[in-house]
């Protein structure tokens, strides 16, 4: 289209912005980013007003929670050899538009399926540009200010869901959850035009054919692990059918090893897989995300389960660690710039887990200031983790994986934050089914949900030791 502005060189736009060039497309995709991560976490407030409007039980009114997760998930496999097919350009631009497309949209919706649908459009999109931001620090900064630029990109990303819950609120009570779906679109709009004018042209790279089958093996295991988890959460490990989801989902990972080590091009090569850095890494991802999400859940509700706190109060107990989380993520990107990323996340992942052991340690006798003060070591901990934990896992890998390596790392974290949730949940109402005769059994099962975390955390640290302590 020939009104839209051409595409220019990156030599061209380097020389034209100088240094700022790198800063500039930087803000741009984390602007991007920012709308698919509000897309990501404020549609959950929303669950009571669809079920209202549209006469459906909220477990059906999850479908819009799901269908968003599934396709999250599943979308993110291809993007590497979508980099390589259309280039970075094409890609973020024509996932933010149809973020932006879908949103608008889904904001008209008049019945729920078409809401399920454009939900389902919205995590395609999301799924497609979360791999995007650690592959552009990659390809546009220098080693020694890596860390930085991911600390920086990442206090926006993680800035959002903070505020998003209390925003999504406020525009659901003054406007109806159709507001909700609108949240991004502001942000789609900002990067798509910035997009046009600060993102170059691709690149010529070498086409690969598409691994139709890798990608579907990869598919079915990532949306048999979804129902895996979804199902461990209703009925629990033992029931014979989530045994099943269990075995089919180990048997995806197996036919893929298998396919992997045959096929010319796979989606993800098995050669990355054995980079030592980055399956320690991988692992610590893995986590990181397990303990973010399910301490999102599980502090809210033992709030109100354990310590008889109202919604309100609860929601808010997280909301100071997330903004601290916002602050320190920058500063841990210049340490991890300074000194040993293995140091930095060592420290970050021992106050995250030292967080948990304190909540274990007062569990019923916590008073509210005390959860919150808990919350922010963990926060702060979290906070030096991430930016460490990126530079990490992507120092090591040759630059053809570079696409790869950024998918596989996004998905663990996606995987690692609905298994945290899910395992967390059920961990919970087992443990109070079996003290559920005892005075405080309750109040118990918290205490060891949150020691639960903690063991996992020591079993991170432990990984994270065996990693090179240099990365350079």
């Amino acid at each position: 289209m020939s009104w839209l502005p051409q595409a220019r060189p990156r030599d061209e736009l380097l020389a034209r912005h100088g240094e700022s060039f790198k800063w500039l497309v930087l803000a741009v995709v984390g602007v991007g980013t920012i709308a698919a991560v509000l897309a990501t976490t404020s549609f959950n407030v929303a669950v009571p007003a669809l079920s209202m409007d549209f006469g459906l039980g909220q477990h059906q009114v999850q479908w819009a929670i799901t269908g968003f997760l599934a396709a999250l998930t599943v979308a993110m496999l291809p993007t590497p050899w979508l980099l390589d097919r259309i280039g970075f350009r094409r890609l973020f631009l024509g996932a933010n538009l149809l973020l932006g497309l879908a949103s608008a949209a889904g904001a008209l919706g008049d019945s729920f399926g078409f809401v399920v649908g454009m939900r389902v459009l919205q995590g395609v999109a999301a799924g497609l540009l979360q791999p995007l931001p650690m592959l552009a620090v990659m390809r546009l900064f220098p080693a020694g200010s890596q860390g930085r630029a991911h600390g920086i990109l990442a206090f926006g990303i993680v800035l959002a869901p903070a505020v998003a819950p209390a925003l999504a609120g406020l525009l659901l009570d003054s406007f109806g959850w159709p507001a909700i779906f609108l949240m991004s679109l502001p942000f789609c709009v900002i990067a798509g035009v910035a997009g046009l004018y600060l993102l170059p042209s691709p690149e010529p790279a070498a086409p690969q054919p598409f691994d139709w089958l890798g990608v579907g093996i990869l598919c079915a295991g990532s949306l048999l692990a979804i129902d895996f988890i979804v199902s461990l959460r209703k009925h629990g490990l033992l029931d014979p059918w989530v045994l099943s989801l269990l075995a089919l989902t180990a048997l995806c990972i197996i036919a893929f090893v298998v396919h992997a080590r045959r096929a010319a091009a796979p989606i993800v090569s098995l050669g990355l897989l054995t980079e030592r850095n980055f399956a320690m890494t991988g692992v610590v991802t893995l986590v990181y995300g397990f303990g973010l999400y399910g301490s999102t859940y599980l502090i809210p509700v033992f709030l109100q389960s354990a310590l008889g706190y109202d919604a309100t109060l609860a929601g808010l107990a997280l909301l100071p660690s997330g903004l601290l989380l916002a602050v320190v993520i920058p500063f841990a990107g210049v340490l991890t710039d300074r000194h040993s990323p293995r140091a930095v996340m060592a420290w970050g992942l021992l106050l995250f887990g030292l967080s948990f052991l304190l909540f274990a340690w007062r569990g019923a006798a916590a008073g509210y200031a005390e959860v919150i003060a808990f919350s922010l070591i963990g926060r702060f901990g979290l906070g030096l983790t991430i930016p460490a934990l990126m530079v990490a896992t992507m120092a090591r890998v040759p630059p053809p994986w570079l696409g790869q390596a950024s998918m596989v790392s996004n998905y663990n974290r996606q995987l690692g934050g609905v298994l945290g949730v899910a395992v967390v949940a059920v961990f919970v109402e087992w443990r109070s089914a079996v003290y559920g005769a005892l005075e405080g059994g309750v109040q118990l099962a918290y205490v060891e949900a949150f020691l639960l975390l903690a063991l996992v955390f020591g079993l991170a640290l432990a990984v994270a030791m065996r990693m090179e302590p240099r990365l350079r």
